[in-house]
């Protein structure tokens, strides 16, 4: 499979995933290329990918919109340790969806345990990412940004 295929593949099993585990309707926009690196400003998380692809998908928002999520899927609002918290397990969960679609593919995908990365913080070291602007009806903003790893 090449290497188009299996991005293919991710994106649009980021995009499952999304729809899966989030309980409000989205809008997700065309994905862009980016080489220039990544600022994160409020909250996010961090997921490594390995296997057929190697990569990272980095879910970026802020901690309204995280919370809001929450919200819809525990009926509570969520702050602080357990909003962090939470925003670990809800990459956990697009990651593990990802994982389950890309199987289905026969692609073999497999993740790293989530970071939470909270504050300003700069992503560099990948030569380009796909950037997947996702909007949550009443809700807010997500940013998907899928690092690829390549042999080269």
């Amino acid at each position: 499979m090449s290497t188009s295929i299996q991005i293919q593949a991710v994106l649009n099993g980021t995009i499952n995933a999304l729809k899966s585990v989030i309980p409000y309707e989205i809008q997700v926009s065309s994905p862009t290329i980016t080489s220039d690196p990544y600022e994160q400003n409020e909250i996010g998380v961090l997921i490594g990918m390995v296997g057929d692809l190697r990569g990272r998908i980095i879910i970026d928002s802020t901690p309204d919109t995280f919370s809001a999520i929450g919200a819809g899927m525990y009926g509570m609002t969520l702050e602080g340790a357990m909003l962090e918290s939470f925003t670990g397990e809800f990459g956990n969960m697009i990651a593990g969806n990802l994982c389950t679609f890309a199987a289905e593919k026969e692609l073999d995908l497999d993740i790293t345990p989530p970071t939470v990365m909270v504050g300003h913080t700069k992503l560099y070291g990948f030569q380009h990412a796909f950037k997947l602007p996702v909007t949550i009806d009443n809700i807010g903003n997500l940013i998907i940004l899928l690092t690829i790893d390549t042999n080269e």
